[in-house]
């Protein structure tokens, strides 16, 4: 019988958009000033001119509302103007004029910069469906339920109005059970799209495969270090070429670039977890009684750094329960500092919240490193929790 889903835990509230200002009270707030700045000039002594201040209103609306919006309202100053002029100095008066000229240049600039601003919106709009699209499909979401295990995964990107970047992670069902990638490629932001899209691409094609861990690391490995080698080999041409110089890095950075990544086995019967670690940090194990690190004794080198010398990946073997949850996270959570330049203390905040469904617990740790470090992070940040659920009876 198969397992039961379990139900999706609810969206926490901090992801909601914040409520914009109301248009409705903003536009009866410039007529207001329109109405008021007018009944002041008009009763307010000969030598008192608050004429010029109905430019305010135009450049109110141009702040929250479109062109067409704000030129109404400026049409609405002029006219207001108009008829502080008729009615005190007359419009063929030297001062009258001068101030219709002016408000005129200054509201046909503010319409302008307004219709620009548009232009600009529209474009960053089309921009960011784009970018969004194809960062859905580079880091795609992990299922809620993949096999007999419930997954949750959060990412902070450090780049602003980005939704990835060099922090990777993907699931895969095999015949026996799942098998999960957690990485980190050296770098942050933007830059690193393509060596996490390598990677998550070789991963998606040969998780399946690859009947053992270490065959699927050194493939990973190998696919790496030939697109690093690529890369490196077009950089050099570019060189000889002349073609870009400054922009064409050495040789020699290539072999600089690498990927830290831990690679997980769960098969479906049994109550263990085998993980291979390149170089990165070691997951916990969450259980009732505590936490443990599942640091690997004989961890492998970071992917991409295979051709600077021979190397054996060694698979490690730990109890995964029913019950358990892994703790999955890339180094952008644990070298998160505050004010004072201290690491966030993840082990001693996932105390805190350690019997909290898996997206409430990422939820309440999101919300808590980015106020460790005051709302914005240096480096990209991924955390994925997978929990083992329990084996529900045959019936007969």
């Amino acid at each position: 019988m198969p397992l039961r889903q379990r139900p999706r835990d609810p969206q926490p509230r901090d992801r909601r958009r914040p409520r914009r200002p109301d248009r409705r009270a903003l536009t009866a707030l410039s007529l207001a000033l329109i109405v008021v700045i007018t009944v002041v000039d008009i009763l307010s002594p000969a030598q008192i001119h608050l004429g010029p201040l109905l430019i305010v209103a135009p450049a109110l609306t141009a702040s929250y509302a479109g062109a067409r919006a704000t030129a109404g309202v400026a049409l609405l100053a002029l006219a207001a103007l108009t008829v502080i002029g008729i009615l005190r100095d007359g419009l063929t008066s030297a001062n009258i004029e001068t101030q219709l000229g002016a408000q005129l240049v200054v509201s046909a600039l503010i319409i302008g910069l307004r219709a620009l601003r548009e232009r600009y919106e529209r474009e960053l709009a089309q921009v960011r469906s784009v970018s969004e699209a194809a960062q859905r499909v580079l880091l795609r979401p992990l299922p809620d339920r993949i096999g007999p295990l419930h997954l949750a995964s959060v990412y902070l990107a450090a780049e602003a109005e980005a939704q990835v970047g060099g922090d990777l992670y993907a699931a895969a069902r095999t015949a026996t059970g799942t098998r999960l990638l957690v990485g980190d490629v050296r770098g942050k932001g933007l830059s690193s799209l393509g060596d996490a899209a390598l990677l998550l691409g070789a991963f998606r094609a040969a998780a399946h495969l690859h009947a053992d861990l270490p065959g699927l690391a050194a493939y990973l490995d190998g696919s790496v270090c030939w697109d690093l080698a690529q890369l490196g080999e077009q950089a050099r041409r570019r060189r000889l070429s002349g073609e870009d110089p400054d922009e064409a890095a050495p040789p020699e950075d290539s072999g600089e670039s690498f990927i830290t990544a831990v690679l997980l086995d769960i098969p479906d019967d049994g109550t263990a977890v085998r993980l291979i670690d390149c170089g990165h940090p070691p997951p916990l194990l969450l259980r009732p009684d505590g936490i443990t690190t599942l640091a690997a004794r004989r961890p492998a080198p970071p992917l991409g750094l295979g051709e600077l010398a021979p190397v054996r990946y060694e698979v490690e073997t730990f109890p995964f329960h029913p019950g358990d949850r892994l703790l999955i996270y890339t180094d952008g959570v644990i070298e998160a500092r505050d004010a004072e330049r201290r690491f966030y203390p993840l082990t001693d905040r996932v105390t805190a919240w350690q019997d909290e469904r898996p997206t409430a617990l990422l939820h309440h740790l999101r919300r808590d490193l980015l106020a460790h470090v005051g709302g914005r992070l240096d480096d990209d940040a991924a955390m994925v929790i997978v929990e083992r659920l329990p084996q529900l009876p045959q019936l007969p």
